[in-house]
């Protein structure tokens, strides 16, 4: 049975610096999601370290960082039936290349790093991710 549930969601730096952040929140809308959050922000190193703090001394970790905080983000709480399943769903699989068609990935990614968005991946990575950027009164 499924339930409505909540995910963090990111529009990356390199989405927001070619002006296609709009795009992605109105496939997010259109997908039937209800924006419980949003602002943009601009991460610097040690939040981003700490957002990605599970990912620390991995190889990818330090460029991970740098693109991060190379420009301005966009922070979303979402909520909908089976949340996290819905918006990896409309994400499409890291790398774009291998991303299903009409995915935000496949759609708009260039790279693996570069792949326009991010989401939590568990319930347990959706609190600890909604809670690093909004307080619970914020969400409601």
């Amino acid at each position: 049975m499924s339930q409505v549930g909540r995910t963090l969601a990111i529009i990356k730096p390199d989405s927001v610096a070619r002006g296609i952040a709009g795009e992605i929140v109105s496939a997010i809308e259109q997908a039937g999601f209800r924006i419980r959050g949003m602002r943009m922000l601009r991460l610097n190193r040690e939040r981003a370290e700490g957002f990605y703090a599970v990912h620390r001394g991995k190889p990818f970790f330090a460029g991970l960082v740098e693109f991060m905080t190379e420009g301005p983000v966009v922070v979303l709480a979402l909520e909908r039936e089976d949340a996290i399943l819905k918006w990896r769903e409309l994400m499409g699989a890291t790398n774009p290349a291998n991303a299903a068609e009409g995915t935000l990935r496949r759609r708009f990614g260039t790279s693996i790093q570069r792949n326009c968005v991010h989401g939590s991946d568990a319930h347990e990575t959706a609190r600890f991710e909604l809670g690093y950027f909004f307080s619970e009164a914020e969400l409601g």
